[in-house]
C-alpha cells in the first residue's frame, strides 16, 4: 500500500483554492477521504485538520472568495462550501471531558494529539495536500492493509468518550474489516453495550440503519447478536432471517437497502413494526413501509399486484422477503387505472356510495386479468352492471 496520497479530487482547482487560502502547512486532509482513496473506493465527504483556529479559518477564506458556514463553531469547525462540493475544517482539538454523549473540547495544536481523539487507527489517517504525504501516528496504514479495525488506545476508554461507537465499530467492522475481528474491541463492545442505552434513539437508529444499508452486514449483525449488542439496541431481531434476505438480495441482484433489512429482522407483526420505527426516529413514510412489510404473507402473491396496490418498493420488500421472483417488476410502471366515477355515473348509476362499490370491483377484475386495456375495462365494466341488475 503506498504512503503516498493521490487522487483526481486532490487536483480540483476549488481544492486548489482552498489550500492555498488555508497557507502551507496549516491542513491537512484526515479520516474517510484519505481512508478511501487508499482503498480505492470512491470519496463523498472530504474533511481537513487545522493549525488555524476556526475565526482565522474564516478570515482566510473570505479573504479568498471563499464561501464558509460555521457549521460547528464551538467544536471547531467550518465548513468552506465550493463548487465540487463542502469541505470541514475542523481545528485541532483534545478531549477536555466525556460523558459518553458529548465532549467538551480544547483546541491543540499537535497532530497526533488530535489524532489520538479519534475512533479507530484507519480514520486517524492525515496527508498533506501539497505533497500527498501521509502522517500515520496509530499504524493506521497497517491496520487499512489488513483490514482491521481497530480502536486507538484503550478500547473501553474510547467507548466511554462516546458510546455510539460500539454501533460505528460494528459498521466499520462490516465495511471495511475481515476476520478474526479485534479481540479487545469486540470484549470492549460487549461489555459496554449497556452504555447504549443512554444514547438518543435517532442516533443509534441513524447509525443501524447505516449498517444496514452495506452490502452484506448479516454476519457482523449475528456477531452482535452474540455479543449481545443487539438485544441492547433491538432485542426482537432476528439475524437469521437478515442473512436470508441478503442471499434472495444477491441472488436477484437487488440493491442493499437498509429499512427492507430492518423488515427482515423483525417478526411479521405490524404493531411491533410500527413501535420500531418511532424507536429509531424513521419518517412517516418509512415507518409505513416498515408497517407495509410487516403485514406480509408467507406467499406474496403477483408481483404487479403489489406494486399497484403498495407501491413498486413495498413489492419488493414482500417478495424479497418471501424469496420470491422480482423479475415481473424490471422495467414495468405502474400503470393508471383507466376508469373515473364520471363514467360510471354516465351509464346511469347514481353518485355515491355505490359508485365507489362499483369502481372497486371493476379494478379488482382489472388487477387480476393483469392491467388490461381500457376496452376491456369497459367491458368488465359492462358485466358488473349487468350483475347489479340481474
Amino acid at each position: 500500500m503506498t504512503h503516498k496520497l493521490d487522487a483526481p479530487w486532490m487536483h480540483r482547482a476549488d481544492i486548489a483554492a482552498l489550500n492555498a487560502a488555508l497557507g502551507a502547512g496549516n491542513a491537512r486532509f484526515v479520516g474517510g477521504a484519505v481512508r478511501d482513496t487508499l482503498l480505492g473506493q470512491p470519496v463523498k465527504d472530504i474533511d481537513m485538520a487545522t493549525l488555524l483556529r476556526p475565526e482565522e479559518v474564516i478570515e482566510r477564506l473570505n479573504a479568498a472568495g471563499i464561501r464558509n458556514v460555521p457549521t460547528g463553531i464551538e467544536h471547531g469547525t467550518v465548513t468552506a462550501v465550493l463548487p465540487g462540493g463542502p469541505v470541514e475544517i475542523t481545528t485541532l482539538r483534545h478531549d477536555v471531558s466525556t460523558d459518553g454523549r458529548r465532549a467538551t473540547v480544547a483546541f491543540a495544536s499537535d497532530w497526533r494529539e488530535d489524532a489520538a481523539r479519534r475512533d479507530f487507527t484507519i480514520n486517524a489517517l492525515y496527508a498533506d495536500p501539497a505533497t500527498g504525504e501521509i502522517f500515520d501516528y496509530f499504524d493506521g496504514l497497517a491496520d487499512l492493509e489488513k483490514r482491521h479495525v481497530r480502536f486507538i488506545g484503550d478500547a473501553r476508554q474510547r467507548i466511554r468518550e462516546d458510546h455510539l461507537r460500539i454501533l460505528r465499530y460494528f459498521r466499520f467492522q462490516a465495511r471495511f474489516g475481515t476476520q478474526p475481528a479485534d479481540e479487545e474491541a469486540e470484549s470492549a463492545c460487549a461489555e459496554l453495550a449497556a452504555t447504549l442505552k443512554g444514547l438518543s434513539r435517532e442516533r443509534v437508529g441513524m447509525e443501524t440503519m447505516n449498517l444496514l444499508g452495506l452490502p452484506d452486514p448479516a454476519p457482523t449483525v449475528q456477531r452482535m447478536a452474540e455479543l449481545g449488542v443487539l438485544a441492547v439496541i433491538l432485542p426482537e431481531a432476528d439475524p437469521q432471517a437478515l442473512a436470508a434476505l441478503v442471499a434472495n438480495e444477491k441472488a436477484q441482484a437487488a440493491a442493499p437497502d437498509a429499512l427492507r433489512r430492518l423488515a427482515a429482522l423483525l417478526p411479521a407483526q405490524v404493531p411491533l413494526a410500527e413501535q420500531v420505527a418511532s424507536r429509531f426516529r424513521l419518517s412517516a413514510a418509512q415507518k409505513k413501509r416498515l408497517a407495509t412489510a410487516a403485514a406480509r404473507e408467507a406467499q406474496p402473491g403477483d408481483a404487479r399486484a403489489l406494486a399497484y396496490r403498495f407501491g413498486t418498493d413495498s413489492a419488493l420488500d414482500r417478495l424479497l422477503l418471501a424469496g420470491a421472483d422480482t423479475a415481473p417488476l424490471a422495467g414495468w410502471d405502474i400503470p393508471v387505472f383507466p376508469l373515473k366515477g364520471g363514467q360510471i355515473v354516465a351509464r346511469g348509476v347514481g353518485a355515491g356510495p355505490e359508485v365507489a362499490r362499483l369502481l372497486h370491483r371493476v379494478e379488482d377484475r382489472w388487477i387480476a386479468e393483469g392491467f388490461p386495456d381500457e376496452g376491456r375495462v369497459e367491458a368488465l365494466l359492462d358485466a358488473e352492471l349487468e350483475d347489479r341488475t340481474a
